[in-house]
């Protein structure tokens, strides 16, 4: 009698987690979490944010509660790849962990699907909505292709209730120099932005 096996599972299966939601969701902070439980784990992880991102200074990812980790800086996809390409080179790796993962456009999602068929776990997180309540790519692709994803909500400014979404509350020139980016968010805090439920969006889209 003969035995069928399916195929073997690679011994590092690479995978695409995302961690997405409106500002003061606590995305990083989440992002953090999970670095820190891989590096307990014994895995090789290097975390990288977008060079745009300055709020906290360079060369960390930090979150709004005072968490942070050293991080590398990359200012679009191109640098990412050439980063994660040395560090593999160097002494491999296991997690890759991106921050501010909307900064780098749309072409993060092929990015992303070549590090996960190659073995990597890829950790993004990023803003999916914009602050008109629309959707901001590349998350929204980044989530439908992910193996694990988790939505974060804030709190509601005015009521309380679970904030799906944020809102510009200060208008500044672009910092990014490209107008994609000047047509969606500023890089901004507490000081440009608030959190909002449905209900209390001042200009909801679909109204």
């Amino acid at each position: 009698m003969s035995t069928t096996r399916g195929p073997r599972a690679p011994q590092q299966p690479g995978h695409v987690e995302v961690v997405c939601g409106p500002m003061f969701a606590g995305k990083s902070e989440e992002l953090l979490r999970r670095v820190r439980r891989a590096r307990f784990a014994g895995l090789s992880t290097e975390v990288v944010s977008h060079a745009v991102d300055d709020r906290r200074g360079t060369g960390s990812v930090s979150s709004h509660s005072g968490l942070a980790l050293q991080a590398a800086v990359a200012a679009d996809v191109e640098a990412l790849e050439r980063h994660v390409r040395d560090v593999s080179a160097s002494g491999g790796l296991d997690v890759l962990a991106v921050d501010e993962a909307q900064f780098f456009g749309p072409d993060l999602v092929g990015t992303v699907q070549r590090l996960a068929g190659v073995g990597l776990v890829v950790l993004v997180a990023g803003l999916d909505v914009t602050f008109e309540a629309r959707p901001f790519e590349p998350l929204p692709s980044l989530c439908a292709l992910a193996e694990r994803v988790t939505r974060l909500t804030a709190v509601c400014g005015v009521c309380g209730a679970d904030a799906a979404f944020h809102e510009r509350v200060e208008v500044a020139p672009a910092v990014t120099g490209r107008a994609e980016d000047a047509q969606h968010e500023l890089v901004g805090g507490a000081e440009s932005y608030v959190a909002r439920c449905r209900h209390h969006l001042s200009h909801a889209p679909w109204l």
